[in-house]
């Protein structure tokens, strides 16, 4: 059996961390979003209620799911494939 490389580790790894950097992106992005609108919405209306911020981000991330989840499986299921189709080339 031969050694898994420091190049190919690396690859391996950065690879992995930009795949769940790209999937990740637009379920955060759209919670930090919705989580923007609600502060402003709250210092402007002078309402301080905890559930108000969460409630809304809880739908919007769900909404996100909902909308980009089939995206966000494809993707994963590519980098799988794609990482378990390479393992005889990296022995």
């Amino acid at each position: 059996m031969g050694d898994l490389g420091g190049d190919l580790a690396l690859s391996l790894t950065s690879d992995m961390l930009w795949t769940a950097v790209l999937i990740s992106a637009p379920l955060i992005a759209v919670t930090t979003l919705a989580g923007l609108l609600i502060s402003v919405l709250q210092v402007v209306t002078q309402i301080q209620e905890s559930s108000l911020s969460f409630v809304p981000k809880l739908i919007a991330a769900v909404a996100a799911l909902l909308i980009l989840g089939g995206w966000m499986m494809s993707t994963l299921v590519q980098f799988a494939t794609r990482t378990i189709g390479n393992i005889p080339s990296y022995f």
